[in-house]
C-alpha cells in the first residue's frame, strides 16, 4: 500500500482530495522545536487538471521546489532543509524536510486556517489534535464504489516522537474513541506514537476522525 502524505496550506484538508495521500513524522523537541518529515502523493490526473488552460491559479497543491518554498517562506517559524521530487506510474510524489522553531510555527504550515487543528499547554505538557475528517457518510452504493476505486492504495499517516512519554487518541467529533476503524494501524503509547488510515476510511467516516497526540 502507498502511503501518502493535505492542499496547501498542508491542513488536513489534502486529505479531502481523492487523489491525494500524506505521510507526516513530526520530532518534538523539549523546548518546542522540531522536525517534520513529509511526503505526499498527488495523482498525475489532479495535477494535469490543474494545469489545463485556464485552470493554472487554482493548482493548490505545490508540485514544485519553487512552490514549496514560497509557502514555507511566507512562514517565519519553519525552515526548508531538503526537498525532492519524482514520479511513478501513477503519482507525482513529494518528499520535504523542515525544521520548526515553535509548536505554533508548525501548526501554521500544517494548518494555516486554524480550523483542523487545535493546541493546548506547553513544549513541556501538550496536547495537540488535528481533524482529519469532519464526517461525510456515504449512504449511496455507487459513490462508496467510486471512492473506494479512487482512494486505492492511498493512505493517511502521522505519527510524532516527544522527547518523552507520549500517547494518541483517535476520536470522532463528538469526541468519543474510535478503536476499529478497517485496515488502520496505531501506536498509542511511548515515545514515538503513530496512527495509520486507509484513506476510504478517512474520506466515508461517518462521525469524521481526529487525532490528538499528548505529552
Amino acid at each position: 500500500m502507498k502511503i501518502l502524505p493535505v492542499i496547501f496550506p498542508l491542513a488536513f484538508m489534502i486529505v479531502l482530495s481523492s487523489c491525494f495521500g500524506v505521510d507526516a513524522d513530526i520530532t518534538l523537541n523539549a523546548n518546542g522545536s522540531g522536525t517534520i518529515n513529509l511526503e505526499y502523493r498527488v495523482s498525475q490526473s489532479l495535477d494535469a487538471l490543474g494545469r489545463l488552460d485556464g485552470n493554472e491559479r487554482w493548482n493548490t497543491i505545490p508540485v514544485g521546489r519553487a512552490d514549496f518554498e514560497r509557502t514555507v517562506d511566507r512562514l517565519p517559524d519553519i525552515r526548508l532543509l531538503s526537498f525532492s521530487s519524482r514520479q511513478d506510474a501513477r503519482d507525482i510524489i513529494i518528499s520535504a524536510r523542515m525544521e520548526f522553531s515553535s509548536i505554533q510555527g508548525l501548526l501554521a504550515f500544517l494548518d494555516a486556517g486554524g480550523r483542523r487543528s487545535s493546541f493546548s499547554g506547553n513544549a513541556g505538557s501538550g496536547r495537540m489534535a488535528f481533524t482529519l475528517s469532519e464526517g461525510a457518510a456515504v449512504s449511496n452504493p455507487e459513490l462508496a464504489r467510486l471512492i473506494a476505486g479512487i482512494s486505492e492504495g492511498y493512505a493517511v499517516r502521522m505519527s510524532m516522537t516527544f522527547p518523552g512519554e507520549g500517547s494518541l487518541v483517535v476520536s470522532d467529533n463528538q469526541g468519543r474513541p474510535l478503536t476499529a476503524i478497517p485496515g488502520s494501524e496505531i501506536q498509542a503509547a511511548g515515545r514515538r506514537v503513530s496512527g495509520f488510515f486507509p484513506l476510504y476510511e478517512v474520506l466515508t467516516a461517518a462521525n469524521g476522525i481526529t487525532v490528538e497526540f499528548r505529552w
